[in-house]
């Protein structure tokens, strides 16, 4: 998709082999493992490990992010990147390029530019429900939610390895995790008439997701008193 490809179409990607043009792109890194999308860890890590995942991926993340919004259970995450350090963290999502719109479900968002030799970095710290509150309804605004970029990121624990989703593949690495990026390091063959990206996803609506980490009988309207407290 950020390549411009159509996948309803794939069979028009063929045409690269007759007309067609090659692109540089960067390729991201991760304990010297490669990756073109993204590298998860905390919540969506363990999001992956479900055996459902495979079979309802989006249905499996709204299913489990409510565990975030009410307290996360997991090894808190230390994060350094571009000499800001981030500490307990219980989401992160490393990106090959930032997305121009970061969801915590890796299930949508796109990626304007595959080539600003750079990682996109999203880290997300919540301590109670009001806290999380404040981070669906107001984004980046919200101060449990740091979203950034940086050449390389360190991710550290205190155990001795954790849960790593890497292009949605469930891995576990030893601690210290280290994610770099070589620009350029890619070459792809694409159509040189591409009819142009698809329309980007539209973004989560994280106050229906709030709204389902409460009971039936709260409402966003709940969840907005939380936030003015």
């Amino acid at each position: 998709m950020d390549l411009g490809l159509d996948r309803d179409n794939p069979a028009h990607g063929l045409e690269a082999l007759t007309d067609g043009e090659t692109l540089r792109v960067d390729l991201g890194m991760v304990d010297g493992r490669a990756f073109v999308n993204t590298v998860s860890f905390g919540v969506y890590a363990q999001i992956v490990q479900h055996p459902e995942y495979r079979e309802a991926k989006v249905g499996t993340a709204l299913d489990t992010l409510p565990d975030l919004l009410l307290g996360y259970r997991g090894h808190l995450l230390d994060t350094l990147a571009s000499g800001t350090r981030l500490e307990s963290q219980q989401a992160l999502l490393i990106s090959n390029n930032p997305y121009a719109t970061p969801q915590l479900t890796a299930t949508g968002g796109r990626r304007p530019r595959l080539d600003l030799g750079t990682l996109g970095v999203v880290a997300v710290q919540v301590g109670n429900a009001a806290q999380a509150a404040r981070v669906a309804l107001r984004g980046a605004q919200a101060h449990g939610l740091h979203v950034m970029t940086s050449p390389q990121v360190t991710v550290d624990s205190d155990t001795e390895s954790i849960p790593v989703a890497v292009d949605g593949e469930a891995l576990r690495l030893p601690t210290p995790v280290t994610c770099g990026i070589r620009p350029g390091a890619l070459r792809v063959l694409v159509p040189r008439n591409r009819p142009g990206s698809p329309e980007t996803t539209p973004p989560v609506d994280w106050r229906e997701i709030v709204a389902l980490a409460f009971s039936g009988s709260r409402s966003a309207a709940t969840v907005q008193e939380y936030v003015d407290e």
